[in-house]
């Protein structure tokens, strides 16, 4: 992939409603942070929705000894399940939840674009002690989207497939989850959800920073899920405004939208993207097709 051109994004306000963190601590909204201020733009978080960690309990199901053996593939949608499963697995290789005996199958692990990083050995050992002799396979789709996890994973035959999804509360639950979840059994699959962590609403004050930039308004807004556009709406409607109001406020804020899937989500909620990332494996995607968008509008 092509390095982002430096100070791409130098001098613009960008606002963002990605969470601080994912269920494992780490930052989404901590990495888009860093990305725009290596390009140059004054980052202003606004994280209209929270990701927290689940109930340990609810994965420990499917993490005892064996306890993946009927399974034929674990498929990751987000950076937060691969962190929830991996804070559930337990620490000794003679626990491991896939079996190492010879006569068992392949299993396949499916993550999407810059996310399987996290997939690393010492994560697969404690899947499987085998797992660095082949028992265990990583598969990126080409298409990094849930929808080209299930492409990718080809037919199920009837064999069983792990998804470690959210649970979201004080939100409607977008599509995105039960599409995949589908998908996956239209292509011959038994999806089996596994409650891995929880998405929710930031608060009736998440939208405060976005509508007290008077002073400094932004350039644009980035979104990088349908649940944190939801997130802002409820947030502008708790202080007294609405995306209209926002909108005539500040006519050349530009909209962006990491991926289709979510570009789709915005639109479904009534708001026009003006920017959508054609690359999406990782935020520089977005960011590169918003500094073109800029650099077309010669603003």
């Amino acid at each position: 992939m092509a390095q982002p051109e430096p100070l791409s994004l130098a001098g613009r306000r960008v606002a963002f409603t990605t969470p601080h963190t994912d269920a494992g601590g780490s930052g989404y909204g901590g990495r888009l942070h860093a990305i725009l201020r290596q390009r140059g733009a004054q980052p202003l978080p606004v994280p209209t929705i929270a990701i927290r960690a689940h109930d340990p309990d609810l994965l420990r199901p499917f993490v005892t000894p064996g306890a993946l053996d009927p399974f034929a593939a674990l498929d990751f949608t987000s950076r937060s399940g691969i962190s929830a499963l991996s804070r559930a697995l337990p620490s000794s290789p003679a626990r491991c939840p896939i079996s190492d005996a010879a006569s068992a199958l392949p299993f396949t692990v499916e993550a999407l674009g810059s996310e399987a990083d996290l997939l690393d050995g010492a994560l697969l050992s404690r899947l499987c002690r085998d797992a660095a002799a082949g028992r265990v396979s990583v598969l990126v789709p080409d298409v990094p989207t849930p929808a080209g996890l299930v492409e990718a994973l080809g037919s199920g035959s009837g064999r069983r497939v792990l998804c470690p999804v959210p649970d979201v509360v004080s939100l409607r639950e977008p599509p995105v989850v039960p599409g995949f979840l589908a998908g996956l059994e239209a292509a011959g699959w038994v999806a089996v959800r596994a409650p891995a962590y929880i998405t929710s609403w930031a608060g009736p004050r998440c939208a405060e920073a976005l509508v007290a930039a008077e002073a400094a308004p932004p350039d644009a807004v980035v979104f990088t899920s349908t649940a944190e556009v939801e997130g802002l709406l409820k947030g502008l409607d708790a202080a007294g405004w609405s995306w209209p109001r926002l909108r005539a406020r500040w006519p050349a804020m530009l909209v962006a939208a990491h991926g289709p899937v979510t570009a789709d989500g915005v639109r479904r909620l009534g708001i026009e993207v003006d920017v959508v990332s054609a690359r999406f494996s990782s935020f520089h995607g977005v960011l590169d097709a918003l500094a073109a968008k800029f650099s077309s509008k010669n603003i």
